[in-house]
Order: C-alpha cells, then structure tokens, then sequence
C-alpha cells in the first residue's frame, strides 16, 4: 500500500455495513454488524451510535479492547482495525454524530438516557486485497 490513510479510508468511506466486536465476560470474541461509521478522524477514531442499554455497551465498559472491520464485498477485499473501544454520554460527543433519523432509535431525542456514543481508537490494522494482506501500525 503506497498511501495507507487513503486506501484504508476510501474503503471505509465506500462500507455501508461497520462490523465490531468486543470481548465478553468468558474473554471470548462476539461481533456484530452495525450501520456506517457516523464519523471518522482519519483512520485513528470512529464514533458511532448505540444504545447505552446493550449488551456491547457492557461488554466495552468491562473491557475496552476491539476490533473493527470494513469489507468491500465487490472486489473481496477489507480491513481490521484493531484497538479500543470507550463508551461517550458527554453532550458534546452525542451532539457531533446525532442524525435526523435518530429519534427512531431514540425518541426523547440527543439526550435521550439509552443513547450512548462509541469511540474507537485504532493502533493496528490488517488490510487484505488481490489475494494478499498487509499489516500496519497507526
């Protein structure tokens, strides 16, 4: 990869579907599918929207240690980013990610009690693509 930033961010940009995973109780790996990143800070942090009742929200305050992953299912190539996950209720944090269609998932609004932002920062990653992969260091 001659531009890292750029060739993982364009992907990301591109993904429609963010996978996380967490680690539970037992210290084992549980992933799921979420919407888009809501936001990005180059391919250092990632912020997306959760409810502050879920079981990942549990499971990132326990331990924060994550990953992430991106996919271009068209051409078969991805990303894992691995890192930490926090947990964010500050108004700042949920006011900078909030959507219109937001208040389907939270209805009293930005400040609804159940809305919660995650925080991820990446310090590694792997980037896979034309049958080859790739680590790197953020």
């Amino acid at each position: 990869m001659r531009d890292v930033e750029k060739t993982i961010g364009n992907l990301i940009d591109k993904s429609k579907i963010s996978i996380i995973s967490s680690v539970d109780e037992d210290g084992y790996p549980n992933t799921k599918a979420m919407l888009a990143v809501r936001k990005r800070d180059g391919i250092k942090h990632f912020y997306f929207s959760t409810n502050t009742s879920s079981m990942r929200v549990a499971q990132y305050r326990r331990n924060p240690k994550a990953c992430i992953y991106f996919y271009d299912a068209r051409w078969f190539r991805g990303v894992m980013l691995k890192g930490t996950m926090e947990v964010l209720r500050d108004a700042e944090s949920r006011k900078k990610i909030w959507q219109v269609g937001d208040r389907m998932y939270y209805p009293k609004g930005v400040d609804d009690p159940d809305y919660s932002v995650l925080r991820f920062t990446a310090v590694s990653g792997r980037y896979y693509a034309d049958f080859e992969s790739e680590s790197f260091e953020i």
